[in-house]
């Protein structure tokens, strides 16, 4: 959390004192590390992407090169993973023609988990998520994605069968089409990215202002009994939100993955 045991927690105003949580914006900006002001710009939430990205990489290339036919360690629980990724989200939203898909599903999957846990990893305090610049990134791959695969296959018919669908009376298209452009075309992508940036930014903040409340509590001698409550409401907020990572990763891939599906097989 930047700056949170040097944030100001008592504000004194005419001898008293009153909580004074850090300004929202003080919990999403964090400074260059290096290249301030340009395109390279480089602070704590790249490296924390930048640490997603490689973590999963690492961990395939090693239990790769100690496969074993009866898998155990570390090439058991990634084989577990991938396994879940084509069960719960592969085979329910496309099929088995989606398991071409796969490789950019389960690393979607790894990347955005492992860039929430961060949020409850110490002295990271920060999911690289509850900023929009990544779910932005994610939300336009996976638009792009579905709409690419669509038009590998049904060429430009795929986007006549999106915005006039088959079976509606014509005089309909005038609110079908319109409606269809938005929720398929805009909407989508948009929702993708806010869904998981305003989920993992909550979170954050949820997390920031218990964390404020347990020191200054633990600060005010004369509120100290009040600690007995608060604290034990902070790590059950940490283990809820450990939760969300991971369903925030599932949820983001299987949506993806429908897109994916209705692209490849609009008539349903």
């Amino acid at each position: 959390m930047p700056d949170l045991i040097s944030t100001t927690l008592f504000a004194a105003e005419g001898g008293g004192g009153g909580l004074q949580f850090p300004p929202v914006e003080n919990l999403v900006k964090w400074p260059a590390w290096f290249f301030e002001g340009t395109l390279l710009e480089f602070n704590k939430i790249a490296f924390i992407s930048f640490i997603a990205m490689i973590v999963p990489v690492v961990l395939f290339l090693i239990a790769g090169r100690k496969a074993k036919l009866v898998p155990t360690g570390l090439q058991n629980t990634l084989e577990t993973s991938i396994d879940f990724v084509e069960k719960q989200v592969v085979l329910p939203a496309i099929g088995p023609d989606g398991m071409r898909y796969l490789p950019m599903l389960l690393s979607m999957f790894f990347f955005i988990w492992i860039g929430n846990l961060f949020e409850v990893i110490p002295t990271a305090h920060m999911p690289a998520n509850a900023r929009m610049a990544n779910p932005l990134v994610l939300a336009l791959v996976a638009w792009a994605m579905f709409i690419g695969v669509g038009v590998k296959h049904h060429g430009l018919g795929y986007f006549k069968e999106a915005l006039f669908p088959p079976g509606v009376p014509k005089a309909l298209y005038l609110l079908v089409t319109p409606i269809e452009l938005l929720s398929t075309f805009i909407i989508r992508p948009f929702s993708l990215a806010v869904r998981l940036f305003a989920n993992m930014l909550a979170g954050h903040i949820l997390l920031v202002t218990f964390s404020v409340l347990c020191i200054t509590l633990w600060s005010a001698s004369i509120l100290a009994g009040v600690l007995v409550l608060s604290f034990p409401m902070l790590v059950a907020f940490t283990g809820f939100e450990f939760m969300v990572a991971f369903l925030q990763a599932f949820i983001f891939s299987l949506l993806t993955a429908v897109y994916i599906g209705g692209a490849l097989h609009p008539a349903h």
